[in-house]
């Protein structure tokens, strides 16, 4: 049973000023539990069907949770009443928020760099594209949407485990790097499928509708564009990244 007190503090849970505040957030469903479960998160509390927990014996009694960790069984109805899903026959958890501490960028490492990317459901996407290209770490700019927002972790499919994002000034952060090779996605550079990509560097996605802004253009080292074959005006943020980092990874040096 989710009790009332739980109730009220997950639903101010979905709000940021309270995320900040409690030093929480939470994820829903199936996939995000069991990937929060096996992963180094501090994982507070518990709420899942029995069946669930049943189906999921061995994550729940050998992976993460001890007895610092309450698991309390909870019906399906009540966990959609308690979070943001319309369905959730699965569980819902809730971990602390890591402290924010500056990355650690080794020499042979590619990095995302997102400048106001403002839609959950593209960074979200963006953490899930990255992990698959096996990119661990994103530099987001202040205004970039939060990464503990459930939105967020939701469309990242777990993937919020293995991704570490820094929030910060994406200009101060450049030029402390400027011997790195910065490559930026614009509508008019060079063309991606002929672009020869270092072995290390920044790849910068701006924001939906006005990509990257002026600031952060002017230390662009490298002008890049994915070439369009149809009518389609742009290409959302996510599959953007997609597309780059595909193409990147097969021919960086």
């Amino acid at each position: 049973m989710i009790s009332k007190a739980w109730q009220t503090r997950l639903r101010a849970l979905q709000q940021k000023k309270y995320r900040q505040e409690y030093a929480s957030f939470f994820v829903e469903g199936a996939k995000s539990v069991l990937e929060l479960l096996a992963s180094d998160f501090e994982v507070e509390q518990v709420f899942a069907t029995e069946s669930f927990c049943k189906e999921n014996e061995r994550a729940f009694t050998v992976q993460r949770v001890g007895p610092e960790v309450r698991v309390e069984f909870a019906t399906a109805n009540e966990l959609v009443r308690a979070g943001t899903f319309t369905s959730n026959n699965a569980g819902l958890a809730v971990a602390k928020t890591k402290k924010q501490a500056e990355l650690v960028i080794r020499a042979d490492e590619w990095v995302l760099m997102l400048d106001d990317i403002r839609d959950p459901g593209n960074l979200g996407t963006i953490l899930r594209v990255a992990d698959w290209y096996g990119l661990t770490k994103i530099i987001c700019s202040e205004t970039t949407a939060d990464f503990y927002n459930p939105k967020v972790l939701t469309a990242s499919m777990g993937s919020f485990t293995r991704v570490s994002a820094w929030y910060g000034s994406l200009d101060s952060y450049l030029r402390q790097h400027a011997d790195r090779a910065i490559f930026g996605t614009f509508l008019n550079g060079e063309n991606l499928h002929t672009t020869q990509f270092p072995a290390s560097g920044f790849l910068v996605i701006g924001n939906e509708s006005q990509g990257i802004s002026a600031g952060i253009e002017t230390l662009i080292t490298h002008r890049i564009t994915i070439p369009r074959f149809g009518g389609g005006e742009s290409l959302n943020a996510g599959i953007a990244t997609a597309v780059v980092l595909d193409n990147l990874v097969r021919r960086a040096d």
